[in-house]
Formats: structure tokens, C-alpha cells, sequence
């Protein structure tokens, strides 16, 4: 828990969730949820939105196959400051076919950047990589044991010299691509 801070006012709330789900055809969906509010009333060209009024209520589905390779990807604005703002729905379309991995974030500039398409569903995207990669079973470990697990040396517990991997993976503690 955090400290207790100075004296001070709430004045925007933002809400982030995912879901994975298994599919009954072998697919993954991944769900991402977005919404933002105000404390005050909250103008834009389309209406005043009131506090607790989800201006940005944003919603993104992306399903994959055993490959991390994105077959279906459906967004929804069930609130945007701007009509204007759907627009950036479409061209989302442009993701099927591309794989969940290395170069994702490239991947998503590339197809949905600058005025291509909406910062809060590229914000979305990119966090949603991880949550399909803790939701696939599988996904982080090679099938036959001789490549140490994805996440292996890509944070501070997980580090190859560190005392977690020579505990929890000895196989790999140490070890150097």
C-alpha cells in the first residue's frame, strides 16, 4: 500500500480490465475494458458529461490461436468525447493476421498509429498482449523443455542470475541465449 499523501483532490479516475476466455473451437478470446471519468462536469464538442459519467467507455476483443496470431478483433464505443471518435473503429481490422509477440507495439503503430487510429484502444492493445500471454496455457514454455519459459530475463525476479530462476528453474539459471 502507498504512503499516505499529502492533502489533495480527485480528479480523474481511469479503469483498465481484461479478461482471457477459452473458446469451445480452440481459439482465446482476450477482452479489454476501458473507461475514463471526471469529478467535475466535463465538456467536449458532443456533451457536458457529468462526474462519474464515462466519457471514454471503450471496449476491444481480440481471438487468437495457439500461435498468438489474431483471427477476430471487434471494438466498441459505448462512450467517446467526440462522434467523430468511431471513425477509429475500422481500420482496427488491419490486426487480423498479425502476431501477439515481439514487435506487437511496432505492430500496432504500424497498422493504428497517430491519426490511423484511437489512443485509447492502441493503449488497450498494448497491454492486452500480456493478458492473453497469462491467459493461453502454454504460452510461455517451450513443449520440449529445452528453451527456458518467455518470461525468463526480462525483469529483475526472473533475471537468469538470479536466486528465483535457480530455485524455480535451475535448468536455466545462468543461462545465455
Amino acid at each position: 500500500m502507498l504512503s499516505t499523501p499529502k492533502p489533495r483532490s480527485l480528479l480523474h479516475t481511469r479503469e483498465i480490465t481484461f479478461q482471457g476466455y477459452a473458446r469451445e473451437d480452440g481459439l482465446w478470446d482476450i477482452e479489454g475494458h476501458l473507461k475514463d471519468f471526471k469529478t467535475n462536469p466535463f465538456k467536449t464538442s458532443a456533451k457536458t458529461w457529468q462526474p462519474g459519467e464515462a466519457f471514454h467507455d471503450m471496449w476491444v476483443r481480440v481471438t487468437l490461436d495457439k500461435d498468438f496470431v489474431i483471427k477476430e478483433i471487434e471494438a466498441v464505443m459505448d462512450g467517446q468525447p467526440h462522434a467523430e471518435c468511431t471513425a477509429a473503429i475500422p481500420p482496427m481490422d488491419a490486426l487480423i493476421g498479425s502476431r501477439l509477440g515481439k514487435g506487437w507495439r511496432k505492430t500496432i503503430d504500424t497498422h493504428l498509429g497517430g491519426i490511423k487510429g484511437c489512443t485509447h484502444l492502441r493503449e488497450l492493445l498494448v497491454s492486452l498482449a500480456t493478458a492473453a500471454y497469462q491467459s493461453v496455457p502454454g504460452a510461455f514454455f517451450d513443449p520440449n523443455g529445452d528453451k527456458p519459459p518467455l518470461y525468463l530475463g526480462t525483469c529483475k525476479s526472473w533475471d537468469f542470475d538470479g536466486p528465483v530462476v535457480m530455485r524455480v528453474y535451475p535448468k536455466f539459471y545462468r543461462w545465455k541465449p
